[in-house]
């Protein structure tokens, strides 16, 4: 009855619960809903639901890849200094078997918007733009809704 319980070995291995007992902390929310997707998979989900928007009227758009990068790249040490405004998006023309790419800033567009509703119109304004210069068009060609208030 006496039988004593060796001692725990104090090690660097994993704890398996916290020094209350009730076990490890799980995630906040189940990955279901949106509070789980990360601030990344947000704006990612933003953009693809402007190309989305925008591909239903120029079905070209799927020849065209679409990134979000989260600041733009700084210019090349031999380069001068720029004064101009950080960039919300941005083009690189197809070449040489790659594809033309339509890139939007995360970090600039979030900067610069207070909530989602704002944030969402930023982006679609930023894609529309892009897509227009990629295609030698007007950004009101491509999206007629283009510059309207909501």
């Amino acid at each position: 009855m006496d039988s004593p319980v060796p001692p725990r070995a104090a090690g660097p291995g994993p704890r398996r619960r916290d020094r209350h007992g009730r076990g490890m902390r799980g995630p906040i929310a189940p990955p279901q809903v949106p509070l789980a997707a990360s601030r990344a998979d947000a704006f990612a989900d933003l953009v693809q639901d402007s190309v989305e928007r925008l591909e239903r009227r120029w079905p070209q758009l799927a020849e065209i890849d679409f990134m979000v990068l989260e600041v733009p790249r700084p210019a090349a040490a031999d380069e001068p200094w720029n004064d101009e405004a950080v960039p919300l998006g941005g083009t690189v023309p197809a070449r040489e078997g790659r594809r033309a790419r339509v890139v939007v800033y995360r970090r600039p567009v979030e900067i610069r918007t207070k909530g989602r509703d704002e944030r969402a119109a930023l982006v679609h304004e930023v894609v529309v733009e892009q897509v227009a210069e990629l295609l030698g068009l007007t950004p009101e060609t491509v999206d007629p809704r283009y510059g309207d208030e909501d």
